[in-house]
């Protein structure tokens, strides 16, 4: 990845004298110099001296310090392994880039080859705005696109992906009026993150486009936009000879979408996604292109977004029925690029209109969506093996169920119809454990003689003090 600005050279020149651990975590840091990295030391991501103090100030954490370099304090911040999803998204939207540097082996591993021994450490991904995965990171009902620009011999070209669903989209954009069609393209699709060679950043006709969308810019080396290679690696991609069967794409698409994989494979560290056959949009003006609506239009228009940048009050959210995340990201996809073309208007209104008159069809359909998940992200994550088992949600509270706090990753659930009152979490052979939950006391109702009473125990649970179990079995009396 291109860096903004290299580790500063008084930690360079440090670097010799630093202890095994620090002059790894700087090896390691020399490859992504632009990106926090978060260094895996057991069951914590540890961030060293400008991480550390960028970290703790965009996350309100702790700055501490770990040993000395050069005689000077190293700075040092970290998060929980298990709590980092809740720390990336706001990493995120302060506008950093985080690599993941995890341990490569188990520490007896390198204890095996000495006391001294330091364990494999290596970068696993690169976590940016356009290249999210994960749920926790993620809106459901909008997609998250990762965008490139590239111009080959005057014309230009357009590609778009979603990372999390697989999808992939290319678009000529005709070299007469070049920065305006290329500006409403880009406003329509609203990327996350936009990949732009370092030629076309240049070029003084797209200045006013790069101020309007500066902080989704991620530029490039011009060599990454290459055509011939962009080709090759998504002929490979889809194990295919020829392009020609995606819509015969001209060379600039090529080049965009080849500088997408490209980007794919650097930050996921040649760990692909699960991508569909690119699919291609005419050029605007085209028979059979999408309307194009300038970004100073849409923005006054309101469709997805309000003036001052919230969902709530747009058309989106008052026409926005559907009940599952699929289908509310076609919906804002749909309305965000109007048809132009008659017949493909005229079917999409007969099957609302067949819809629409079938009130019991209709609900039957809504009722079976209700219980798909959302398969496309789910397949996505599995590609890039980060799929984790979820649990039903037999019942709201703790007893016969798993509560909220109980919920988790590698914990057991109780099974159905157990008589343990309160026993959260049990062990495989069906004795409770003591687990500490998020907040409050839990206390469970057990029955001496027929009455019931309130004891503390040591297990820390629910919220509020009592389960909603418990509370549902007081007596009025006690209530």
């Amino acid at each position: 990845m291109s860096g903004s600005a290299p580790a500063s050279e008084d930690q360079a020149k440090s670097t010799a004298a630093a202890s095994p651990m620090l002059a790894q975590w700087h090896a390691a840091k020399e490859s992504y110099p632009d990106c926090l990295l978060f260094f895996r030391m057991g069951d914590f991501y540890e961030l060293f001296f400008d991480d550390a103090v960028a970290a703790a100030a965009a996350l309100d954490i702790a700055l501490t310090s770990r040993g000395q370099q050069a005689g000077e304090p190293v700075p040092m911040a970290g998060v929980p392994v298990h709590a980092a999803e809740q720390y990336l998204p706001r990493l995120i939207r302060a506008g950093h880039r985080v690599a993941v540097c995890e341990q490569m082996e188990d520490p007896s591993e390198a204890r095996k080859r000495g006391s001294k021994s330091i364990v494999r450490r290596d970068v696993v991904r690169v976590i940016t705005p356009g290249t999210l995965s994960e749920d926790t990171l993620l809106d459901s009902r909008r997609h998250n696109y990762l965008a490139a620009c590239a111009d080959v011999r005057g014309a230009f070209g357009l590609a778009w992906l979603d990372m999390s669903t697989g999808e992939v989209w290319m678009q000529p954009i005709p070299a007469a009026g070049g920065a305006n069609l290329l500006a409403a393209a880009l406003a329509r699709i609203a990327p996350g993150e936009i990949l732009v060679p370092d030629r076309l950043l240049a070029a003084p006709e797209f200045g006013p486009l790069w101020d309007e969308v500066r902080d989704t810019l991620t530029p490039l080396p011009a060599s990454r936009f290459d055509s011939v290679n962009a080709e090759a690696r998504l002929a490979e991609t889809y194990g295919v000879g020829t392009l020609d069967a995606f819509g015969e794409p001209g060379r600039a698409e090529i080049a965009a979408a080849g500088a997408l994989f490209d980007y794919l494979a650097l930050t996921q560290v040649d760990r692909m996604p699960r991508l569909s056959r690119p699919r291609r949009l005419p050029p605007p003006g085209s028979a059979g292109a999408v309307m194009e609506i300038d970004a100073a239009t849409r923005r006054n228009l309101e469709l997805a977004v309000t003036l001052s940048g919230e969902r709530k009050g747009s058309l989106l959210s008052v026409i926005d029925r559907t009940i599952t995340g699929p289908g509310a990201r076609l919906l804002a996809e749909r309305l965000a690029a109007p048809l132009t073309d008659v017949a493909a208007i005229d079917a999409r209104l007969d099957a609302v209109g067949y819809l629409g008159e079938d009130g019991t069809g209709r609900e039957e359909i809504r009722a079976t969506l209700r219980t798909a998940p959302d398969m496309e992200r789910a397949l996505s994550r599995l590609a890039l093996g980060r799929g984790a088992a979820r649990f039903p949600r037999w019942n709201v509270g703790c007893a016969g169920g798993v509560s909220n706090g109980c919920r988790g990753a590698g914990r057991s659930r109780p099974a159905r119809g157990s008589s343990r009152r309160g026993a959260c979490v049990r062990s495989a052979a069906g004795r409770p454990r003591r687990r500490f939950h998020r907040r409050g006391i839990f206390r469970r109702a057990r029955r001496t003689d027929g009455a019931a009473r309130r004891e503390p125990e040591t297990d820390r649970g629910s919220a509020g003090g009592l389960c909603r179990e418990d509370r549902r079995r007081q007596p009025e009396g006690q209530a």
